[in-house]
């Protein structure tokens, strides 16, 4: 079976990008499911602010998408991009997503949003 590869100029970007532990954390969390500002605010212990910027330069690189919903604009994993095989080989080497993911749920029990 033939492994898709990435471009070395589209890697690198995103490999700069996944080096911050926030934004790896964020997107281990929205491989997991879609998720809204308030609820990585709560999983990340960050501010909205500080999490909002992250968010944007994981949507500038193609890395996550946004779709709005009333006031609320949900975030996923943009499994269509072209760097996304990268991005999940990546995922799927890192031990802490258990435990990312059960914080993610606890917060989304306090948000409703």
């Amino acid at each position: 079976m033939e492994k898709a590869g990435v471009d070395v100029r589209a890697a690198v970007p995103v490999l700069k990008l996944l080096g911050d532990r926030t934004r790896l954390s964020m997107v281990l969390l929205l491989q997991h499911k879609q998720c809204c500002v308030c609820e990585l605010v709560e999983a990340m212990e960050m501010s909205q602010p500080s999490i909002s910027q992250h968010l944007r330069k994981l949507r500038d690189a193609g890395v996550v998408l946004e779709d709005r919903q009333g006031q609320w604009i949900y975030y996923t994993l943009n499994r269509e991009a072209d760097v996304f095989p990268l991005v999940e080989r990546i995922l799927d080497c890192i031990q802490e997503r258990d435990a990312l993911i059960e914080k993610m749920d606890d917060a989304k029990s306090k948000n409703h949003c």
